[in-house]
């Protein structure tokens, strides 16, 4: 990884949009931080789009775009792709209504199972908003050791899922969808345009192993500073790192980009 600094000034000013993970890469402790909050308002001010994908819950995710105060975002893709909530109500699924429900109750047998048969895991707090995964808690409210984090991440594959690890939970899905996915869904559907035909024109920046699809796929990626603790688990790193952490890092990568334009 290089760090942020070194990102060149003329491959900077080409970006026209950013996607973004959420949690502890705009969050801390759960809520965003004042100064990635502003960095969302000034991106968007500027003219560049902002996504937002995250593991997390459509429930959990749906006052940032839709509460009292929305976040300047274009769009919350929501449960690693499967579902969009855009500015104003409007909402997106990748699956239909009859696919949902049967998958609805498949990963509700996976999610007792789990918890019948791994010690210490528990479903994540947020579980009663989730519409297309479950999730596991292993660092937001519970502690949940290595081990027990992998065999968690090894019962959802046995069971046909797709399984990820996130700064805090294990996230496990049925269908095609993920993050990467997702992106170029939400783009194609708010816009009609290709996201790997103007690759070069968007930057990522996550902190944690279920961003490492992205890493590996934009030529512009970023980690914040507490992506360290994942470093050992990645097989694909970000190619440049803030020096901050959470919403501060990425506030550095806003002012990164918009001193570039300047």
């Amino acid at each position: 990884m290089f760090a942020l600094t070194d990102w060149p000034a003329a491959e900077r000013a080409h970006i026209r949009g950013v996607f973004t993970d959420i949690d502890d890469t705009l969050t801390r402790d759960g809520a965003i931080e004042p100064a990635a909050l502003q960095a969302l308002a000034d991106l968007r001010r500027a003219g560049l789009a902002v996504y937002a994908i995250t593991g997390r819950p459509v429930g959990w995710s749906l006052p940032f775009v839709q509460g009292a105060v929305p976040w300047p975002v274009n769009a919350i893709v929501a449960e690693n792709g499967a579902v969009a909530l855009l500015p104003g109500g409007g909402r997106l699924y990748q699956q239909d209504t009859v696919t949902r429900e049967a998958h609805f109750a498949r990963l509700q047998r996976v999610l007792a199972r789990i918890e019948h048969e791994v010690p210490g895991a528990h479903r994540a707090t947020d579980s009663p908003g989730r519409e297309t995964d479950i999730a596991i808690d292993h660092s937001e409210f519970t502690h949940l050791p290595e081990v027990a984090i992998q065999q968690v991440v090894a019962l959802m594959r046995a069971e046909g899922l797709n399984a990820t690890v996130s700064s805090i939970h294990v996230n496990g899905w049925l269908g095609g969808h993920n993050k990467l996915e997702g992106a170029r869904w939400i783009l194609r559907e708010t816009t009609g345009r290709g996201l790997d035909d103007e690759l070069d024109r968007w930057a990522y920046v996550g902190d944690s192993t279920n961003d490492q699809l992205m890493f590996a796929h934009f030529p512009h990626s970023v980690g914040v500073a507490n992506i360290a603790r994942f470093v050992p688990q990645l097989q694909h790193l970000p190619r440049y790192v803030a020096a901050g952490e959470r919403g501060q890092g990425f506030a550095e990568v806003a002012r990164a980009l918009l001193e570039a334009r300047a």
